[in-house]
């Protein structure tokens, strides 16, 4: 029998440390969250090799007190609790105390510190958690921290690392999180020597949007703000224009605290059903304000998963939040004509908010900048400082740019002059989307010019010209009228003359008995026939000569497979797939009553953009678009 021994402390540290520093984006992550902790209006990150070489980690925070810096390395050390009861009222974002010796154990770390109270600033240098320095050092008011060599003793773990260029975007893709995360504080992120991102601590989350997701983004996104008992949420939902093919756009913050919730991802995704399309996912960027006795963030070292005490609540409050902010918002999409960049369109320039910048922080032992990267960087992030007055009558974002002061700024920088990327007269197209096109008080000014393709309509209102896909448009008519007669439990059925004989299975059995008022509501008259045998002897009105047989069995399917609480969003579903089946398809000729007809029943749902399985309805193309491509405006 293997003898039982004490494992000594290097090797526990190293084990710790597994679980802590998985990889160089794990560093960054546990030295950002101290700087936020400690209170920093500013924070740099730079890293060399993805971060595998170097790392360093400036902020202008609280600092650590010189008497504190070598406990600050020790196991379990942490400022942030003190007993096991305030584990269930956590406030900042590290609590657990490992991450500062998680490091140490496996790394060459160096700290300079320095505390507003005091004169001087202390440096500690340690490497795989012995100490090899420390002394008094001038420094500014903040903390520095360098990692060199990660896993430089631990070879099996440097072994299973990445290429640097894939540990450097985990990197930035953590730092572009962190500062969705936090608007009011300033982050920059050097990669190699080459500025990756800033932002400018301003307090706006739609500017920081815009810096990291680009100017396309940040002109296609519905603000979002609900408030209920122990809940608040705030930030930003994409229009279905920005739907992805992953999850790894949907952003959201307990408490500001970056995590990964597949409750959260299901709530926001019910909320986004309708604009959704199969296999796609929502942008979003919204922020929770959760009582901290409904959250345990005390899951995993990471810190990445999180608990809720009432899940069901907060899901139902997230999926209500989430569809009623869409339902504000036309969502009729653009399509822009433009080729290139000068032709930015009025899509591309709405609500940008780019405030002024805050007063910056001077940040330590950062490199001084050239002028010309200083003007390029001003170019690139700060627009002309308006006066107060008119910032607060007259926002940057409604206002056309003065490009003789750019101009000028690039002729001193030694930088072509171009011409400025908004045109003044996109800017005046701006207050296009803020009244809704679909309304039944514009019915009187739609003209429907005609069906192309056997498939569209073209419609002109006002100075847009819309297009209507028929099979979607119909398809949602039929839906919403499947689901409120499905509501009210008023679904017509059609009587079948033979009717369809279907076998079923035990466990086919025992769901078609524990759903049959399911059944019923939908529209289908079941009989037993004898054995494991029912006949189908009616069937949904709607539904009648598209494959009955085949809805009926995919219904079953989808109830006995659904998880608890989920069957209303199966049978819903499933309507969908009903009214697809059943709407005018395309390649249809249409008369024109027909058209009027059907745009009049569109008209009088509250969402009248998106087929019940996201696809668009109708697009619009702009005068404004149709004249710049036949060069009427250049």
């Amino acid at each position: 029998m293997a003898k039982i021994q004490v494992l000594d402390s290097k090797t526990i540290d190293k084990i710790a440390a597994g679980e802590v520093v998985e990889r160089p984006s794990s560093v960054v992550k546990e030295l950002v969250e101290n700087a936020m902790d400690a209170g920093s209006t500013c924070i740099t990150v730079e890293i060399r090799d993805g971060g595998i070489s170097f790392i360093r980690v400036t902020d202008n925070g609280s600092g650590i007190e010189a008497s504190q810096v070598r406990s600050a390395f020790l196991r379990h050390a942490t400022s942030k609790i003190s007993s096991a009861e305030e584990l269930h009222d956590i406030k900042s974002l590290g609590f657990r105390g490992e991450a500062l010796s998680s490091i140490a154990a496996v790394a060459r770390v160096e700290l300079i510190s320095k505390t507003r109270e005091a004169l001087s600033g202390v440096r500690y240098l340690c490497e795989g958690a012995a100490e090899t320095a420390y002394g008094e050092v001038g420094a500014p008011d903040g903390t520095t921290i360098l990692v060199r060599n990660l896993f430089f003793n631990t070879p099996v773990r440097r072994k299973f690392l990445k290429q640097p260029q894939t540990e450097g975007s985990c990197i930035v893709d953590l730092m572009e999180r962190m500062a969705l995360s936090r608007p009011d504080i300033s982050f920059r992120l050097t990669v190699n020597g080459q500025m990756k991102f800033h932002t400018s601590g301003s307090g706006d989350l739609k500017e920081v949007i815009y810096r990291v997701y680009g100017r396309e983004t940040a002109g296609n996104l519905v603000p979002v703000e609900a408030e209920t008992d122990g809940i608040a949420l705030s930030g930003y939902l994409g229009k279905p224009v920005l739907n992805r093919s992953n999850r790894n756009f949907e952003n959201y913050y307990i408490n500001g605290r970056y995590i990964k919730s597949t409750l959260l991802a299901k709530a926001i995704e019910e909320g986004y059903s309708q604009y959704l399309m199969q296999h796609k996912f929502p942008f979003t960027v919204m922020h929770f304000s959760v009582d901290t006795q409904m959250v345990d963030v005390n899951v995993h070292p990471a810190k990445m998963e999180v608990r809720f005490t009432e899940g069901e609540r907060l899901y139902r409050f997230v999926s209500q939040a989430v569809a009623d902010a869409l339902k504000q918002k036309e969502m009729i999409p653009e399509a822009v004509l433009s080729d290139g960049p000068d032709d930015a369109s009025p899509a591309d320039t709405e609500g940008r908010s780019v405030p002024s910048r805050k007063e910056s922080v001077p940040e330590p032992f950062e490199k001084v900048r050239s002028r010309q990267y200083q003007v390029m960087e001003e170019m690139k992030y700060e627009p002309e400082k308006p006066r107060m007055q008119d910032s607060l009558q007259n926002p940057v974002w409604n206002r056309s740019k003065e490009p003789e002061n750019i101009r000028e700024k690039e002729k001193n920088a030694g930088f072509p002059v171009e011409k400025a990327v908004f045109p003044t007269d996109a800017a005046k197209q701006l207050s296009l989307f803020e009244e809704k096109l679909l309304t039944r008080e514009n019915r009187k000014e739609y003209r429907i010019l005609g069906q192309i393709f056997d498939t569209y309509w073209l419609m002109v209102f006002q100075d847009k010209l819309l297009i209507v896909d028929q099979h979607a448009a119909h398809e949602k008519v039929k839906y919403e009228r499947l689901i409120k007669q499905f509501r009210e439990k008023s679904v017509m059925s059609q009587s079948l003359n033979p009717p369809i004989v279907v076998s079923l299975t035990a466990g086919e059995e025992q769901v078609l008995l524990k759903y049959g008022n399911v059944f019923a509501g939908l529209g289908f008259e079941i009989e037993e026939f004898g054995g494991s045998e029912y006949a189908l002897r009616g069937v949904p009105e709607d539904l009648y000569g598209c494959g009955e047989k085949e809805l009926f069995l995919e219904v079953l399917d989808e109830l006995s497979e659904a998880p608890a609480g989920r069957q209303p969003a199966v049978v819903e579903e499933k309507l969908a797939s009903m009214a697809c089946k059943a709407a005018v398809k395309g390649n249809s000729s249409l008369r024109q009553a027909e058209m009027e007809a059907l745009l009049d029943e569109l008209l009088t749902l509250e969402n009248p953009y998106n087929c019940p399985h996201g696809r668009p309805t109708i697009i619009s193309m702009s005068k404004y678009e149709i004249e710049k491509k036949f060069k009427r405006i250049v």
